[in-house]
């Protein structure tokens, strides 16, 4: 059952269209992402949904109940939505515990000491409780954040960038838990973020917006494997295109090789594409005739990254164990092994 359906949504500031024609459907218990460059809209869409935002064409509905339309905006209050803001929005005045219980002061007093209890279990705050936001970590201040939002027992869990003011290792932490906590109680949540590590890590679904479009709204794994398009397949994960000719519906010839697709492309032969080479399709492969110059390498712990260049021109990355470790100008034996065809017509001028 759909808990959010965006039908043909478009947002605009000062009669600037900010969000256009945007439409999908996030089901109960499932975990989306908007995921997009900066300035691109996914900020402004998300407090849309929240009701902080008027919408100028289209609707949406939560839980199969309208809430926004030209004609109708229903209060954020009134939307059983929880909302973590990008900065957490900590009363500095409270306690966790005051902060955990601000959205449920109607509750009777027992009814609500045995929430915040099972919030502050929840997100491992017990210890916490007395102490006030300056005196946490950001990664504990995240948690009072996200305690507070789930104490109303939301419809649907709103995150807008939530681990941007935090440091690598204790976002991909987070990340990870703030997943499971949310399958472990089936709430359906919205994160928006311009990272695809958090997206990958945290969504079931997830919506890649471009100039206020959706691009594409699919699992993480099609989304790297099956590309609606140049911006998409460039903007997830890395890679590099590299320029090939079609030969018929399914195959393409490039100075790699030889490539078969399961897709059949609407182009005829002898059409000019370029066919996207990520780093996980390149194999050293010491029987191999084709070769590459190692032009750079990026040392990465259990990987390298190395960036190749063939001897016709073309460059792209691959990805070895590091146990392996080749020098810069060494030529070394490879093949491309590729079992996810990416490839688009060739762009005029590229």
């Amino acid at each position: 059952m759909p808990i959010l359906e965006l039908s043909d949504v478009r947002c605009s500031y000062d009669q600037q269209v900010i969000i256009n024609n945007f439409s999908l459907t996030l089901q109960a218990g499932e975990i989306g992402c908007f995921l997009g460059p900066s300035g691109c809209g996914k900020t402004t869409l998300l407090r849309a949904i929240a009701g902080f935002e008027p919408i100028q064409k289209g609707s949406i509905a939560l839980d199969q109940q309208q809430v926004s339309s030209p004609n109708q905006l229903v209060a954020p209050e009134k939307r059983k939505i929880g909302f973590i803001f990008q900065d957490y929005a900590l009363f500095p005045h409270l306690s966790v515990e005051k902060n955990i219980a601000f959205g449920i002061q109607k509750l009777p007093h027992q009814a609500l000491r045995q929430k915040v209890q099972e919030m502050l279990s929840l997100t491992d705050l017990n210890t916490q409780a007395k102490r006030f936001p300056h005196e946490l970590s950001g990664g504990q201040q995240q948690r009072v954040a996200l305690a507070r939002a789930l104490a109303p027992s939301p419809k649907l869990l709103l995150l807008d960038e939530p681990f941007s003011n935090l440091d690598v290792e204790l976002r991909r932490r987070l990340s990870g838990e703030i997943r499971s906590l949310l399958i472990q109680k089936n709430i359906s949540a919205i994160l928006v973020t311009h990272d695809q590590n958090e997206a990958f890590a945290v969504a079931d679904q997830i919506g890649v917006i471009h100039k206020g479009g959706l691009s594409q709204w699919d699992t993480p794994f099609n989304l790297y494997h099956q590309p609606n398009n140049r911006f998409v397949a460039n903007f997830v994960g890395r890679g590099h295109f590299i320029p090939g000719q079609s030969i018929d519906a399914v195959s393409i010839q490039t100075a790699a090789g030889t490539f078969a697709s399961h897709k059949h492309y609407p182009w005829p032969p002898n059409t000019s594409v370029e066919i996207l080479i990520r780093p996980d399709d390149v194999v050293f492969d010491r029987h191999s005739n084709l070769t590459a110059e190692i032009i750079n390498k990026t040392f990465q712990g259990a990987t390298t990254l190395y960036t190749l260049r063939l001897p016709s021109g073309e460059i792209f990355d691959g990805l070895f164990p590091s146990h392996a470790n080749y020098e810069l100008q060494q030529k070394i034996p490879i093949r491309l092994d590729i079992d996810h065809i990416v490839a688009f017509k060739k762009q005029n001028g590229g």
